[in-house]
């Protein structure tokens, strides 16, 4: 019996571009021609197929196939080994989507900041994003704390334009201090030594920190900050 390869297809579940794709890379031998210079292909043809097709359903790469095709148990116990740490990755994924959803937060919010993320700005969302990838367990705790702590009104904040005036300055500063102080009085990491909680590259990081507060921020909110630090820590220096 001989088939073409549109038949071919037909008899494996395939298509002829997968058929194709495969004799590209070599895990499918090109059959004889006919006299018409069309493709025969023979039950041995078929069967080699439809091991192939077998051993993509169990989500080999292509580029095992050969490997796992010569019998190899322990390429196949690699492969299960790598589905399990795909499954892990996915049931991580939806756990943070159905977190995104079920507190309808932005769909970029840092991991673990889902319940404060309708709170945060883009340049909320940007800073915490990088403190994910250096700071220890307890430190992003203690961030995600200060901002569930935090009551403070940032629409001003973030609609501030760079030549915005003294008063507006000032009294933005005034609003801030206030809470700042008490994450600093919560958190005195958090101003006395910023680096605390990182867990790698410090040096790195703390020069990362400060580009990344002033590429993010204009030049009268970055002064507002500067103000409202300065008031928080005077407030808690008078509380002794």
């Amino acid at each position: 019996m001989a088939w073409s390869t549109s038949e071919l297809a037909t008899l494996a579940g395939t298509t002829v571009n997968t058929i194709r794709h495969y004799h590209r890379l070599g895990l499918l031998e090109e059959p004889e021609r006919r006299y018409n210079g069309y493709k025969q292909y023979e039950t041995s043809d078929l069967v080699c197929l439809l091991r192939i097709r077998r051993l993509v359903e169990l989500g080999v790469p292509l580029s095992r196939i050969s490997e796992l095709g010569a019998g190899s148990p322990e390429a196949l116990r690699q492969v299960d080994v790598d589905h399990a740490d795909a499954i892990q990755r996915l049931e991580k994924a939806r756990q943070g989507i159905a977190a995104i959803l079920n507190e309808n937060a932005p769909p970029d919010t840092p991991p673990g900041f889902e319940s404060v993320g309708g709170r945060l700005s883009d340049a909320d969302r940007s800073i915490i994003h990088m403190y994910t990838q250096v700071f220890d367990e307890q430190g992003l705790a203690d961030v995600r704390q200060a901002v569930e702590n935090d009551d403070t009104v940032n629409e001003d904040f973030e609609a501030l334009p760079a030549d915005a005036d003294e008063a507006t300055r000032q009294n933005l500063a005034e609003k801030f201090a206030p809470s700042l102080a008490r994450t600093f009085r919560d958190f005195p990491w958090m101003d006395g030594d910023p680096m605390a909680h990182v867990v790698k590259g410090k040096s790195v990081t703390r020069q990362t920190f400060i580009d990344a507060v002033r590429e993010l921020h204009n030049e009268a909110q970055l002064d507002v900050l500067r103000r409202a630090k300065d008031m928080a820590r005077e407030q808690l220096r008078a509380e002794g």
